[in-house]
């Protein structure tokens, strides 16, 4: 019994001596949403603030533990009025809930290229488990004038109630879609291997 506690202890600490962290290149990524206005037409915002990253300790990122937050005051849908109304407590209340964050309970591959990835999100205050249809790309390691460099993309999309959160009215007279859907792109370059605690 002793032997196999200590096999399981060993084979823990291995993964965990040998997990990936990899970060997100902004310049690539984007965590973006539609909503329906008045019924009638899309329209598209993101989070122009945002921090995400996943860890995994296998090469095909089967295990993956991905997490984000965004900067709810970062709120851009190319108006500057439609911003600061979604920012008041209409709809965010920024003042008081200034960010929103994700983190993922699992990340199950369906085949191919696609794969399932649930979490909880936190929003306004409420967390709520979501899932996301998500496609990787890679890795793939490439080399540049700053050496070679391991790379994976994802895109993730999915659709969400605002009202489970409690942003915003849905009653007859809300010109805004209770349904949100999720887009987000994210491409992602691997750090060194870290040991587990540091």
């Amino acid at each position: 019994m002793k032997r196999l506690f200590l096999t399981l202890a060993l084979a823990a600490t291995s993964m965990g001596l040998y997990a990936q962290t990899w970060t997100t290149d902004k310049a690539h990524s984007r965590v973006g949403f539609t909503v329906t206005h008045m019924m009638l037409t899309d329209v598209d915002g993101n989070f122009k603030n945002f921090e995400a990253s996943l860890t995994a300790a296998k090469p095909d990122l089967t295990d993956a533990v991905f997490e984000l937050t965004a900067d709810v005051n970062s709120i851009n849908t190319d108006n500057e009025r439609r911003d600061g109304h979604l920012k008041s407590p209409d709809f965010f209340d920024a003042a008081k809930f200034p960010s929103l964050a994700f983190k993922s309970t699992s990340f199950q591959k369906v085949e191919g290229k696609k794969y399932k990835l649930s979490g909880n999100l936190t929003m306004h205050g409420v967390t709520k488990p979501v899932t996301l249809d998500v496609t990787m790309n890679g890795p793939v390691t490439m080399e540049n004038q700053r050496g070679k460099q391991t790379k994976v993309g994802f895109r993730a999309s999915g659709q969400l109630k605002r009202s489970d959160f409690g942003v915003g009215s849905t009653g007859g007279m809300s010109p805004v879609s209770d349904e949100v859907e999720l887009k987000i792109n994210g491409e992602f370059a691997r750090q060194d291997a870290v040991a587990a605690g540091k």
